[in-house]
């Protein structure tokens, strides 16, 4: 069974969730970047420094987060970003579940809908590993994940009124318009309506 998510897998997943394909496509596009997986055959993802140190701070790990800090700022930092290459990605999420394993892989953003893993149990996952096993499954499977996102967030509505700033708010965060994914979103769209 291939991976890739196919043009008609699409077009049924946005007409069971009442999505305009065009919408989907473009939220797509936006999010994915092209692929839910590297080239290593990997799921494509973002490891989040700031929500591995939230995440571990929910945990009560403070000291723990500290030490992590002053070995890994670029694996665990109250500030956001440090990103770096997409090709690093893994290797980030693989140092930080050496400290924990369940706290890195929630404090990753997964596959073509870019969902961070602690949002597994909101979106119905019967645990952490059920998502995580469908993150490296296939396309079609990041593609369930990211429509459960949507439904969750109620953000259906806004696709079906091609409200893209309030669709970037509720699926990226307040600080939607510094990586201005609206305005990304519109032109996506544009392309496939």
């Amino acid at each position: 069974m291939s991976k890739t998510l196919t043009e008609q897998q699409i077009k049924e997943a946005a007409n069971e969730a009442g999505i305009e394909y065009a919408a989907l496509k473009a939220v797509i596009e936006v999010e994915a970047r092209s692929s839910g997986f590297f080239s290593t055959g990997e799921p494509a993802i973002l490891f989040e420094r700031h929500k591995f140190w939230q995440q571990l701070g929910a945990i009560r790990w403070f000291t723990w987060r500290l030490r992590i800090l002053a070995k890994h700022p670029r694996i665990c930092n109250p500030i956001s970003g440090g990103y770096g290459r997409f090709s690093e990605q893994h290797d980030k999420l693989r140092i930080a579940t050496s400290y924990n394993r369940d706290i890195a892989l929630q404090s990753a953003s997964w596959g073509i809908g870019q969902v961070m893993g602690y949002h597994w149990e909101a979106l119905g996952y019967p645990s952490l590993q059920s998502f995580i096993n469908d993150m490296y499954e296939s396309e079609a499977k990041q593609l369930e994940a990211m429509i459960r996102y949507i439904k969750v967030n109620n953000l259906v509505d806004e696709l079906q009124r091609h409200d893209w700033a309030g669709f970037a708010r509720g699926y990226n965060g307040k600080a939607y318009a510094k990586n201005n994914y609206d305005e990304k979103l519109r032109q996506a769209y544009g392309k496939y309506a």
